[in-house]
């Protein structure tokens, strides 16, 4: 079976002042193990579009697009939207754009059942970006302007966002609290960055925060245990995936020590769970991953595992 691979060279084009983490290079390093896997023949490329501002007002507020729309740099200039290092250049805008628009493209695919599969390969991720605000690298909530069209657009009533990154999804939660229609279910790294969502109360939110050096049979075993029974509950008509991959055990950006098999095992059982539920219909974009190496083996595993079934 494919999986349609959704990029753009734009979010190539986004970058930071001075090395980062969050850099070009990431989309590179997949690139070359799809390669180097041999999974590049089941591999579909498909041109990520331009989200539209309809599609971004679901989840973000007007004035915040404004700002962004409005606080473009010149060029070889750049600002931060946190304070921080989430850097905003003159090329930023459309790289997230893009990024965003490929989720609400691999939305319209599955539902279109031109595939069953599709993941999209781009920055900035999207996680950690809230109505309002960006953060963690993040400018727009990629996976939740992916749900939010889902929603309106293909008028379904339950989806289901699966968020195993390091770090805890707070602008999902953040977008999605007070909406039950979507299942938001979040690992992470406990108490770390941003340190948030330990103590979430609401049915449709399942947060697993884990301490560090949690590996991969403590991740599964507790996934087992809550994600997996909600799910299944649950009976998503969609399932988005924000498939952060900086819980390997070779990635420094945290203290997990997840590997390669781990994330087939997630991958495997949110697959089985989309063919029970919804024909197979999976959405999975790119959120944190910054070993290279690491990062383009567990992406070729993870898409290796999506074309199951």
């Amino acid at each position: 079976m494919n999986v349609y691979f959704l990029s753009h060279p734009a979010c190539l084009e986004h970058r930071a002042p001075m090395s980062h983490p969050e850099c070009p290079e990431r989309l590179g390093a997949i690139e070359d193990q799809l390669i180097a896997s041999g999974i590049e023949p089941w591999v579909r490329h498909v041109e990520a579009p331009k989200a539209t501002r309809e599609q971004l007002l679901r989840v973000h507020d007007a004035a915040y697009l404004d700002a962004l729309e409005a606080g473009v740099p010149a060029q070889g200039h750049w600002v931060t939207l946190d304070g921080g290092d989430t850097f905003f250049g003159e090329h930023s805008l459309e790289a997230a754009l893009r990024a965003a628009g490929a989720v609400v493209h691999g939305v319209d695919l599955v539902m279109a059942r031109e595939t069953h599969t599709a993941f999209c390969s781009v920055r900035p991720p999207g996680h950690h970006a809230g109505r309002d605000y960006g953060m963690g690298f993040c400018v727009f909530n990629n996976v939740a302007v992916g749900a939010a069209h889902a929603l309106a657009a293909h008028g379904l009533s339950r989806v289901a966002i699966v968020d195993f990154d390091v770090h805890h999804g707070n602008g999902t939660e953040d977008i999605f609290h007070g909406d039950p229609r979507v299942l938001f279910c979040s690992s992470f790294q406990h108490p770390f960055y941003p340190n948030l969502g330990a103590d979430t109360p609401a049915d449709h939110i399942l947060n697993l925060p884990l301490p560090r050096d949690t590996d991969g049979e403590q991740l599964c075993r507790a996934v087992e245990e809550s994600w997996l029974p909600a799910l299944d509950s649950f009976q998503p008509e969609l399932i988005l995936v924000s498939a952060g991959f900086d819980a390997h055990l070779e990635d420094d950006m945290a203290n997990f020590r997840l590997v390669e098999a781990d994330y087939e095992w997630l991958t495997l059982k949110l697959r089985e769970l989309a063919l029970r539920h919804c024909e197979g219909r999976m959405v999975s974009t790119l959120e944190g991953g910054y070993n290279l190496s690491a990062l383009g083996r567990s992406v070729a595993t993870h898409l290796k595992a999506l074309t199951e079934g």
